[in-house]
């Protein structure tokens, strides 16, 4: 076994556990720190798989931005105290039936697929891979529509939050 295979193993394992403490973390403040951990396991993939921007734009953007903003939100929120009740679902059988479903059908889509036993051409070295990337973004040909629908989504998912924080009048 490789060094670069133990490096892998151990923050696949760190980033799965991050993964199940945010949802099974009672504190809301404790399971943004979980994701922060998550996040972070999932720049080191990055970093692993040398796809540098990825990885900068993971933890500038996710670590730096989004999650430090959710602290902030549940901060000002006042919503960090626990709850009296069971932070389990009641329906927590019916979702891991259907995860273990889905990841049943993953693992033979992936293995009756051809074309994961194939590996990717070789990129020329004289390539710029950030060019081709942004360009790609917002070509009309390439990903623009997925890129905007991640943006609006992203808007309604901050009026969202503002609504859920407006305090009501009496």
């Amino acid at each position: 076994m490789t060094v670069l295979q133990v490096i892998f193993l151990i923050t696949a394992v760190v980033t799965l556990g991050g993964a199940v403490m945010v949802v099974t973390a009672r504190n809301l403040i404790h399971a943004a720190l979980w994701l922060i951990l998550t996040l972070f396991g999932v720049a080191v993939l990055y970093g692993l798989l040398n796809a540098t921007f990825f990885t900068v734009i993971q933890v500038v953007i996710y670590i730096g931005a989004i999650a430090i903003l959710m602290i902030f939100a549940i901060m000002l929120t006042r919503r960090v105290k626990q709850e009296a009740g069971s932070s389990v679902n009641k329906g927590w059988w019916l979702a891991g039936l259907m995860s273990l479903v889905l990841f049943t059908a993953l693992v033979w889509m992936f293995s009756t697929w051809s074309g994961f036993q194939t590996t990717l051409p070789v990129m020329p070295a004289n390539v710029d891979t950030i060019k081709v990337l942004g360009t790609a973004l917002v070509s009309p040909n390439g990903y623009v529509i997925p890129f905007e629908i991640a943006s609006v989504l992203l808007m309604a998912a901050l009026i969202g939050a503002v609504v859920v924080a407006w305090e009501r009048k009496s």
